[in-house]
């Protein structure tokens, strides 16, 4: 295990932090742990490919605590009346068609490898800056209405545009696959 890993696995255990205090309604201290978190997966990538501490473990923690902490922090806003429902679903769904044609389309005894497509990339850092602005907006008593409705736009048309990126990917992967009789 290394520094990249250790932070990776620190970001995961922030998720049961920040649903607590989201929970019990210290939204200023859940923004401090989100931007902690999303912070240090910043510094683990950093690391990683710097110093060349790329590791198996790495590669599937890393998306692990990213995306345990997006949608969980997701559904909770949702759930709280803090972003629409729709958004949320939009957000969930999006992730369930990755993870699901990635593993239709892993071979056999291969590991699962998925390139992040530039608009999906997008999508995660707009989701960050939704899910932080949000927090921000409850914790610290802020009201910008309009800028939370763009992000809103933009997170939902990033999110359409990575998921078919993806679905539009795999279909041609899967159409180069010859035919079983």
């Amino acid at each position: 295990m290394n520094l990249p890993n250790i932070i990776s696995l620190g970001r995961l255990l922030c998720v049961p932090l920040t649903v607590w205090l989201v929970l019990s309604d210290n939204m200023d201290w859940a923004f401090w742990v989100f931007v902690a978190a999303g912070a240090s997966d910043a510094v683990d990538g950093f690391l990683a490919r710097r110093f060349g501490w790329r590791t198996v473990l790495g590669a599937y923690l890393d998306p692990v605590a990213d995306k345990a902490l997006l949608v969980s922090i997701f559904v909770l806003l949702g759930a709280r009346d803090l972003l629409p429902d729709w958004l949320v679903a939009l957000v969930v769904l999006r992730d369930v068609v990755i993870l699901g044609g990635a593993f239709v389309l892993m071979g056999p005894g291969e590991p699962l490898k998925i390139k992040p497509l530039f608009i999906s990339k997008a999508n995660t850092a707009l989701q960050i800056v939704l899910a932080g602005f949000v927090l921000a907006e409850h914790g610290f008593d802020l009201a910008y209405p309009e800028s939370h409705r763009y992000l809103v736009y933009a997170v939902a048309a990033t999110t359409i545009a990575s998921g078919l990126g993806y679905v539009l990917k795999w279909g041609r992967q899967a159409a180069k696959w010859e035919r079983v009789p």
